[in-house]
């Protein structure tokens, strides 16, 4: 048999260095599985429950490595599958290549078996998007898939039909009119900002003598440059949710998260603030930074787009966030009067404090902030920390200590539930010698984790280190949309829709082969934490929470305050709890 072009697109993707493909089978990519499986010594497939998994598992894979991520599905319903994982990455800036089966050339347009209009259906969520109908034609579409994904941080996307997969390949089209030749190389582009911006933005930091700093996931990779430039300028740095990893939580000035999920000093830091810095984020919500026209502000992406759109900035540095910071740091003077520093770095000692005070507060049968405050000490080195969206993002954000060289991320501004698990997948695949432990709620587990944990079972015996640890924090509600409801329609819990089937998990896990931990008593906490990482084998591990401890803000409101009496006046089903849980928040929360 000769060569397929199903076998040219995978060693074109070898080519540029790609190894992994996350993906699940269907009879519209025949033709590249069988490729595939002659491929099986050049390519690790993995082999997901479901079509979306693997895309967050590609999504994961950019986050955790840096490279482009692949998914790989079936026409039809498979495409479809695919959709929400892409457009996570899509909103996360991650780059993502999405190869996807499609009917015969000579079936479509004739309302065929699994006929989907996929070029619009994925042309919202990629920046490239092209149907090979032509094997002369899978050289340049798969290497401008690559490099586009690569260069612009974005989802591209190759629809290959099922006939064209199992023609024979053409590595080098005939030279003629309308053939062309493309190479493999990326091609990133490097902005860097002018000198006489640079000039432009010290003059507005130095001017500033309350200068708060604000950092996303476009500054991992540049924490020690945002360390020397907060130095200098005496300034407070908070983290939106993806750039909680950009600094280790224990630094004295560092505030933590910023936003719902975010904390005083963050609060603190932008409501009296009178210059802002921020660097590779574009944290959505604008109420929680400075007032509008309170701050002089400069911002620093790589991305031109991103910029003066939250905030209105004076002057943009358009560049890599730390080599545009280590162009910065000389034009900077470093300030004197330290009040400012001094004050953010006590509201910082007192917030800890107050979380500590509020995580041990009791709570039927265990207070949630316990659980991740006992967290954060047990913590392996270097773990890389999955979460999911729900309650338990906002102990994630809050209560949990991210230490130096450990990774973490969360489905940021998609927000999705159910990206942990796949998340965890995609990290242990690429540091199969790293710890890596997924969050997640028991919603979010119900939806696809339990599934996935089937993965980690095909796959665990292959890692240097087992440890891969899936925590479920258990309190039978969807708890942040319950809070949502009571705090900004001001409804009453619904418990038709919001209660949450009580599952075995960690029995559920040990029928897997898994370690299986049920948590049901605060004092055993620590414990149950050292058992899981110290296992030899992946674990599943329990914890039954109580859902009426409640994620406060860090700054109420009182359209806020009222929706929130509104519903409990309404007859919440919870209300005596969430009464009681929430006095003991309040009264614990004095102290700061």
């Amino acid at each position: 048999m000769g060569k397929t072009t199903g076998d040219f697109l995978l060693e074109r993707l070898g080519a540029w260095g790609i190894r992994r493909v996350f993906g699940y089978p269907g009879d519209g990519i025949n033709g590249i599985m069988g490729a595939m499986g002659r491929a099986a010594d050049r390519f690790d497939y993995v082999r997901v429950r479901h079509e979306e998994m693997a895309a967050f598992m590609a999504a994961g894979h950019a986050k955790f490595t840096g490279e482009v991520g692949v998914c790989l599905a079936t026409s039809g319903p498979g495409a479809i599958h695919l959709l929400n994982g892409l457009y996570d990455a899509k909103m996360d800036h991650v780059p993502v290549v999405a190869i996807i089966g499609q009917q015969a050339r000579s079936a479509l347009g004739s309302d065929y078996q699994q006929e989907v209009d996929l070029h619009n259906l994925f042309k919202d969520v990629c920046a490239y998007v092209e149907t090979v109908v032509s094997p002369a034609q899978m050289r340049h579409v798969i290497d401008r898939a690559v490099r586009i994904a690569k260069a612009e941080r974005a989802v591209t996307c190759v629809i290959v039909p099922n006939d064209v997969q199992e023609s024979p390949a053409v590595p080098s089209p005939p030279r003629a009119h309308g053939n062309v030749y493309s190479g493999v190389g990326h091609a990133e582009a490097l902005p860097a900002p002018s000198d006489d911006e640079l000039r432009r933005a010290a003059e507005i930091l130095n001017a500033g003598s309350k200068v708060a700093i604000l950092v996303g996931a476009g500054a991992l990779g540049a924490g020690a440059e945002v360390i020397q430039v907060a130095d200098v300028l005496q300034a407070g740095v908070a983290k939106a949710l993806l750039g909680k990893a950009v600094l280790p939580d224990a630094l004295p000035f560092v505030t933590g998260s910023i936003g719902l999920l975010g904390t005083k000093p963050s609060w603190r830091l932008m409501d009296e603030c009178d210059t802002l810095l921020m660097v590779g984020t574009t944290f959505p919500y604008s109420e929680f930074l400075p007032a509008d026209g309170q701050a002089r502000a400069v911002q620093i992406d790589i991305e031109p787009r991103n910029v003066s759109m939250r905030y209105a900035t004076e002057v943009n540095l358009i560049g890599d966030a730390a080599a545009t910071l280590r162009r910065l740091l000389p034009l900077l003077k470093t300030k004197e009067d330290t009040t400012w520093r001094e004050r953010i770095e006590v509201d910082v000692r007192k917030w800890w404090r107050a979380l500590e005070l509020k995580a041990m507060e009791p709570a039927s049968p265990i207070n949630p902030q316990r659980v991740f405050w006992e967290l954060s000490p047990l913590l392996p080195d270097r773990a890389i920390v999955t979460g999911d969206s729900g309650s338990n993002t906002h102990w994630f954000a809050r209560d949990m200590k991210i230490r130096e060289d450990m990774m973490a991320s969360v489905s940021g501004k998609l927000a999705t539930m159910g990206s942990a698990v796949p998340y965890a997948i995609a990290a242990k695949m690429a540091h199969p010698d790293r710890p890596v432990l997924a969050i997640v709620g028991d919603g979010a587990m119900q939806m696809n984790g339990n599934a996935e944990l089937v993965t980690i079972k095909q796959y665990w015996k292959r890692w240097s280190n087992p440890c891969l640890v899936v925590m479920v924090l258990v309190n039978h509600d969807l708890n942040q949309v319950t809070w949502e409801q009571r705090a900004l329609a001001g409804d009453p819990k619904y418990p038709a829709a919001q209660d949450v089937e009580d599952f075995p998990y960690a029995r559920y896990g040990e029928m897997l082969g898994f370690k299986g931990i049920r948590v049901d008593d605060p004092t055993r906490i620590t414990e149950g934490w050292k058992e899981a990482f110290a296992a030899d084998r992946p674990v599943v591990i329990e914890f039954l929470t109580d859902p009426d401890v409640p994620p406060l803000p860090p700054h109420i409101t009182w359209s806020q305050a009222r929706a929130y009496m509104t519903a409990l006046a309404q007859g919440d089903p919870d209300r005596r709890g969430v009464i009681r849980q929430t006095l003991r928040e309040v009264l614990a929360g004095w102290i700061d």
